[in-house]
């Protein structure tokens, strides 16, 4: 590993450390749905973090579940966190059109 990987898994692991603490915080204070999801997605996009870093490494099994020459794993992953995104700025604009903005 090379000085840019290292820091790259080093920013990437460092920061998503910290938004993911801030996430559970948050979780912690919160019943709101539209927040939850968003802490969701927040912990999500740091478990595809840790996926990407350990492939990095060499290490896990993909092999297993494929579609085409691409792990299934590698697809769902990084899109996980969208689509709990999504989920909560649909949350956030119907609760806004349902009270009238």
């Amino acid at each position: 590993m090379d000085v840019g990987q290292a820091i790259y898994v080093l920013s990437r692991l460092g920061l998503g450390a910290l938004a993911s603490f801030f996430a559970i915080m948050l979780w912690a204070r919160t019943r709101d749905i539209a927040w939850m999801l968003m802490v969701i997605g927040i912990i999500a996009a740091y478990v595809g973090t840790i996926h990407a870093i350990l492939g990095i490494f060499g290490i896990g099994g993909e092999t297993i579940l494929a579609i085409g020459s691409m792990p299934l794993v590698s697809i769902i992953l990084p899109n996980v966190p969208m689509l709990f995104f999504i989920a909560a700025f649909a949350v956030m604009v119907f609760r806004k059109y349902r009270t009238g903005i």
